[in-house]
């Protein structure tokens, strides 16, 4: 195996484990009104934002083929993403109501991946 396939590997393995911390935390927090794990979601969107970027610059090195719209697109969101999460964190440590930060940055990460997943 190449070393920039490795490399390629291990940063998909973070993209997937940052999309879990957002989703997975969002999906069992969606019913609760405060004492959202806001740690949680906001280290999943910064490890997305990182992973998502290094990914496409990997593609790009090994010169295969990137979708830019499409990139963008999941850029624009995964941002949108990352800032929902810090300003959910920002208000919850302030003793403020983080829901509808909370619940912006989750929903968001769930669009992406249908993003992802259905943009072809």
């Amino acid at each position: 195996m190449e070393p920039l396939e490795i490399v390629r590997l291990v940063l998909l393995a973070g993209h997937i484990l940052g999309l879990a911390a957002i989703i997975g935390t969002f999906f069992v927090q969606m019913r609760a009104n405060d004492g959202f794990a806001t740690g949680v979601v906001l280290a999943g969107a910064i490890t997305q934002v990182v992973t998502g970027l290094a990914l496409v610059g990997v593609r790009e090195a090994a010169d295969l083929g990137v979708d830019n719209i499409k990139i963008a697109v999941k850029a624009g969101i995964a941002i949108i993403v990352l800032v929902a999460a810090i300003i959910a964190h920002v208000k919850q440590r302030k003793g403020g109501k983080a829901k509808g930060a909370f619940h912006a940055a989750g929903g968001l990460a769930v669009v992406n991946v249908l993003v992802a997943v259905l943009w072809q």
